[in-house]
């Protein structure tokens, strides 16, 4: 990795006098589009931001609430000190792999004036794609640890944009629901909104909230209260008061907001892993992304013959021996019945029981069997874990599956993101990594460009996804599309895709085993290429995908890429992604309920080269049979428009590889 930090010389010309008695501290991007400032009154300190001619946030106060006092009045700004940060990087599991980062950045030391004369630092930088700024704690006298009750960040948007975003009924959930979508004035006041949230202003201008490097600190939210958006970070287990216990030097996440007048570009940033920290994991040759069985969702389903479904050799060898015969990567291994494949009490996975013991595996499996039978076939294995149990035995349990050989795992039910579970989520990580174990988070927050420090974080989930077909009929397209414009800007999220059973949105109906999908297999294909995720779900039963037309996209499907862009897209309508990996281009299309053409551009191929397209489409009559496509075949160069239409819950898929 190659880094360069220009120092640039200080050009105050603007700022008050020789002292640095600063009252008003500006910054704009490098393009010049992005202007951010910030302004010291006696109320204490505020920012505004500004695209272009367009305000999006003004007079925003920022403060800060310890045990010894609230911080934002009586305070001074010192000399602000200003740099451009220029750093190419790569990334292991991203939506890009090779990545150039530019950014200006100015610290402004604040500094009370009356007791306790606490000093914090606003840092703040300014992207091309959006703005960042966080608060650093550094070490001083009288005060080496804090007590944080409140962070008083906020967001005081202008005018009445459009609302997307994942409404939640407290701080511990699943972070899965369906989004909201209304104008930023009939938005329910004193209702946590989960992050990322997106508003599209009406001038064309478009803004996500979220945060990047989350670590030992809690997670944050929004509400609205008397029309101002607030930062409520989730409080310490068993009170309300307490977010954040840390010792100085300390600093918090960033606060993001990625804005353009172009909401793809937004979809294309890498704005969150130009926040995080290099790579921690010395030796990454073992990480290897790739496709994943999970038949928990299909109810674990076996052909019939002389074996029966369970936490058994047989059963497992019938998977593996697919993973190996359709070129896939990893079978997972997660129990049976609510039954974890190790020795539990609890009532279902969800709910481990006191005597819950990570290393003592049930009866009927023989794990270093299964394992070695796995790497005999050239598949890998990674195995479902509920936290607690995993967490308890945290260095004994890591070391055991390294032996057996076991590739990664699932971690589940954190159900929170608290700083305790911050810190533990990490810890996760780092002590997998030194076990070479991938980790996929389950029942989990969003993630926060996290993948660059530790790239064998594979995916997360944090959200509604295709597990609910199995019991209600919430997750459909209109769900879908939210996906690329709120929970996506995040980062890789794990959505259980593959199934191969669709039915029309009027014939659906959920079940358990075999369950159906409401949107059409073409929508089904371009899910892989329109999600971010470095662990692609393929959930459905063997015999599901067997001669099915599509299936071959799925095995050629990559879950990194080297390159990303978006040809096309309309808020919460439809997305048209393309992504690159090695010579080869995949472009992934989904639609909404509302059946529409769009016209894809393929300005992103190489000029002066020609390409083969293969293109499935919605078939002719899928409201009847949403299980129809058309495959075709063309040749196409960089000139070229391909017209997809796309069904109501449909979509197209494309491989474009080079002649």
């Amino acid at each position: 990795m190659r880094k360069k930090i220009m120092l640039l010389a200080l050009a105050v010309g603007w700022l008050c006098a020789p002292t640095f008695a600063t009252k008003t501290v500006r910054l704009t991007s490098p393009n010049g589009k992005l202007r951010f400032s910030a302004e010291l009154t006696d109320k204490g300190l505020a920012y505004d931001i500004a695209f272009g001619k367009q305000t999006l946030i003004q007079d925003s106060p920022l403060t800060l609430t310890f045990d010894n006092g609230a911080f934002g009045e009586h305070l001074k700004i010192s000399k602000p000190t200003f740099k451009t940060i220029e750093e190419d990087y790569e990334l292991l599991t991203g939506k890009a792999r090779q990545i150039h980062s530019l950014s200006k950045e100015v610290v402004i030391p604040l500094e009370e004036t009356v007791k306790p004369f606490r000093k914090i630092h606003l840092v703040v930088r300014a992207f091309d794609d959006g703005i960042a700024f966080r608060y650093e704690f550094p070490e001083q006298p009288g005060w080496d640890k804090y007590i944080m009750y409140e962070e008083g960040t906020t967001f005081r948007l202008q005018g009445n944009p459009n609302v997307t975003a994942l409404c939640l009924p407290n701080y511990q959930s699943s972070h899965e629901g369906p989004y909201t979508v209304a104008d930023y004035t009939a938005l329910a006041e004193r209702q946590l909104m989960d992050m990322p949230a997106t508003f599209a202003f009406p001038e064309g201008i478009f803004l996500a909230i979220t945060e990047a490097a989350v670590r030992d600190y809690a997670g944050m939210y929004l509400w609205k209260e008397n029309g101002c958006l607030h930062g409520k970070l989730s409080p310490k287990i068993g009170q309300e008061r307490i977010k954040v216990e840390a010792s100085l030097p300390h600093r918090s996440p960033w606060r993001v907001l990625m804005i353009s007048d172009r909401i793809g570009a937004l979809i294309e940033s890498n704005l969150l892993t130009n926040l995080n920290e290099p790579c921690r994991v010395e030796d990454t040759s073992w990480i290897r992304p790739g496709k994943t069985t999970f038949p928990w969702w299909n109810g674990n389903v076996v052909p019939d013959t002389t074996f029966l479904p369970g936490n058994n050799f047989m059963t497992h060898k019938y998977y593996i021996d697919f993973v190996a015969e359709a070129g896939l990567d990893y079978h997972s291994i997660y129990g049976n019945a609510e039954q974890a494949w190790y020795d539990e009490d609890g009532f279902g996975f969800g709910s481990p029981g006191p005597k819950a013991d990570i290393l003592k595996v049930i009866p009927s499996l023989n794990m270093q069997e299964i394992c070695d039978y796995a790497r005999s076939k050239g598949v890998r294995i990674h195995l479902w874990t509920n936290w607690k149990p995993l967490y308890a035995k945290i260095d004994e349990a890591f070391a055991q599956f390294e032996k057996w050989g076991v590739a990664g795992m699932m971690i589940d039910f954190m159900d929170r993101d608290d700083q305790e579970m911050i810190r533990i989520q990490e810890e996760f990580l780092a002590k997998a990594a030194k076990h070479h174990l991938f980790v996929q988070f389950h029942g989990a927050c969003k993630p926060s460009g996290l993948n660059r420090t530790y790239p064998n974080e594979f995916t997360r989930e944090g959200t509604l996804n295709y597990e609910h077909c199995k019991w209600d009929t919430s997750t459909n397209a209109d769900h879908d599309i939210h996906m690329p414009f709120t929970r996506l800007l995040a980062g890789a999220t794990d959505y259980h895709l593959g199934g191969f059973r669709s039915l029309p949105r009027d014939k659906f109906h959920p079940q358990e085993r075999n369950p159906y999908v409401m949107s059409t297999r073409c929508h089904m294909l371009a899910m892989y290429v329109v999600l971010e995720s470095y662990l692609g779900m393929v959930c459905d039963t063997p015999d599901a995908y067997r001669g099915q037309p599509g299936f071959e996209f799925i095995q050629a499907v990559p879950t990194t890429w080297d390159k990303t862009v978006v040809p096309s897209c309309s808020l919460n309508e439809y997305a048209c992604i393309a992504r690159q990996k090695d010579a080869i281009w995949y472009v992934g299309a989904i639609n909404n309920h509302q059946a529409r053409t769009i016209r894809l551009q393929l300005g992103f191929l190489d000029k002066g080269k020609s390409y083969e397209a293969t293109i499935y489409k919605d078939g002719p009559d899928t409201a009847t049979d949403s299980n129809q496509l058309v495959k075709e075949r063309r040749i196409v160069t960089s000139a070229d428009t391909i017209e997809l239409p796309l069904a109501s819950d449909g979509g197209a898929a494309l491989r474009i590889r080079p002649l």
